[in-house]
Formats: C-alpha cells, sequence, structure tokens
C-alpha cells in the first residue's frame, strides 16, 4: 500500500487494502504555485537555486508550482524567506485557506501538534522530533532558527495537560550515527529520560520484523477528536485529513505498536546500545 502524496507514490504497506486515490491539482493550488513561480522568476532563479535555498529537492519544487502538492504554511513561510519576498506567498496561503473548505489545522501541523490530546509518530531514519535533543537536532537541521523553533516545540511534552505521545522508532535510528558517539550517547540517554514520563510511550521496531510502512508519519488527535496527518515523503512531505488517508496511517500505526518491542524492552534495547554502541 501507497500513501499518494504530493503527488507521488508514499510507500505504506497495507497488505490486500485499496490505494488512496491520487490528489488533483486546483485552482487554488495551481493559483499559488504560479505565484511561487512568478516569484522565483523575478528572483532569477531556477527551480534547483530555489530548492537550495529552501532545503527541499527540486522535484518538491515542481510539485508545489504546479499545484500537485498544498505545501505547509511553514514552508511558504520559507520560501518567502528564501524567495527575499516578505509575506507575499504566505499571505497568499492564507487566502488559498480561507477561500477552501481545509480544516484550520490543514496548512499548519505544527499547531496541530501543539493542541492535540494524543499524538502518535512512526520514524524510520532519524528520531522523532519532540524527543531530539539540541545536539541532535542540529546536525540534523545544520540551521539555528530551526533548531530553535524545534526546541520550542517540544515543550509541547511537559507542559500542564500535555498530550499523550506514543511513539515508534525504527531499530535502526538508534544504531546510525548522527553528529558524533557523544551526541548519539546523550540522544539515547534522553530517549530513555523521556520514556519515563507518563505521558510518553516509545518503542522501538527490531530491523528483523515486516514492516507495514516505511514512511515517517505523525498523527495529532485534537480535543475534538478530530485527526490530520503529516505523512513525509523523500521530496518533502504533506498534511492530510482525508478520512481515508487517516483510517490507513491509524491502522498501520496500531500494527506497529503491536509489533514492536514492549516499552519496557524497547529501554531495556536502549540501554544496551548505549552501552555497547555508543560508549
Amino acid at each position: 500500500m501507497a500513501l499518494t502524496i504530493a503527488g507521488r507514490w508514499v510507500p505504506l504497506a497495507h497488505g490486500g487494502g485499496e490505494a488512496v486515490a491520487a490528489r488533483k491539482p486546483t485552482s487554488k493550488t495551481v493559483s499559488f504555485g504560479a505565484e511561487v513561480t512568478r516569484l522565483r522568476e523575478e528572483a532569477g532563479l531556477n527551480r534547483t537555486e530555489l530548492a537550495a535555498r529552501a532545503a527541499v529537492t527540486r522535484s518538491y519544487i515542481s510539485q508545489v508550482e504546479s499545484g500537485r502538492t498544498k505545501c505547509r504554511r511553514d514552508f511558504a513561510e520559507r520560501l518567502d524567506k528564501a524567495l527575499d519576498s516578505g509575506t507575499a506567498l504566505v499571505d497568499e496561503w492564507d487566502e488559498v485557506l480561507r477561500s477552501s473548505s481545509y480544516p484550520k489545522f490543514f496548512a499548519d501541523f505544527p499547531r496541530a501538534e501543539a493542541s492535540a490530546d494524543s499524538l502518535r509518530a512512526f520514524e524510520t531514519r532519524i528520531v522523532y522530533g519532540l524527543l531530539q535533543t539540541e545536539p541532535y537536532a542540529r546536525v540534523i537541521l545544520g540551521n539555528d532558527e530551526a533548531v530553535l523553533d524545534r526546541l520550542r516545540r517540544q515543550s509541547t511534552l511537559t507542559k500542564p495537560n500535555a498530550p499523550t505521545v506514543f511513539v515508534v522508532l525504527d531499530e535502526s535510528v538508534l544504531l546510525r550515527e548522527v553528529g558524533s558517539p557523544e551526541i548519539m550517547r546523550e540522544q539515547l540517554e534522553h530517549l530513555i529520560e523521556m520514556s519515563l514520563r507518563e505521558n510518553v510511550t516509545i518503542q522501538i521496531a527490531p530491523i528483523g520484523y515486516q514492516r507495514d510502512a516505511r514512511a515517517a508519519f505523525t498523527i495529532a488527535t485534537q480535543p475534538d477528536r478530530s485527526e490530520v496527518a503529516y505523512i513525509e515523503s523523500s521530496i518533502g512531505g504533506e498534511t492530510t485529513v482525508e478520512p481515508k488517508d487517516l483510517t490507513i496511517v491509524s491502522e498501520i500505526f496500531s500494527r506497529l505498536q503491536a509489533e514492536a518491542l514492549s516499552p519496557k524492552a524497547s529501554v531495556e534495547l536502549m540501554r544496551k546500545v548505549v552501552k555497547e554502541r555508543w560508549t
């Protein structure tokens, strides 16, 4: 099974199910994409150059400009910064949101994350963002502003009435060196510490088991029980509120939890990896 995200297949194995319908450009996303193209050309940049400035792939810029993907509001902010266009694209995206039937959280997943009652996240290659240490995040993001933003978002986990958080990490995340052994040791020790919090459950998906998903995703459930998911892909990512998409990722997450190590066994594995690999 795959989700069709940003006009391409994102592999999400879902035995026996049918594929999610492809997303088609709308007049609003085409209009937004045309404005991106206009501002890019005014700035004298090609798609490859804009992609480098915005830290995404050229293919993702192409998807945005053609209207085949509904990028997040924070990406519109990044484009404005990359193009030195003030708030032109943010204003354009806000207009897209106002003139459509999209829920308010559609274009701003961090907002949905901050107000959620519960969060469910699966990560395949790196530690879940809300659980990253500052040194680890700095290696991943390489940008002071982005690091500070990520650290601010992490207050979601420790605030009063914090959401219940369930995280499944692929075992390879524990073994893949990011930065240095010291950074990895600190990161895994932080995961162990966070797993002791009543509202945080961390499980490790062993390398040897059959995965149901190969794309990272997060599901944010709001107090009114509405849901929004952010699904990553190699060219960016997509926020979705489509009931069919949400059903698929929810079912996949349930199976991932069932097949992953127990929370207690996961902590034991993390301690073992710290001792044998990062010390």
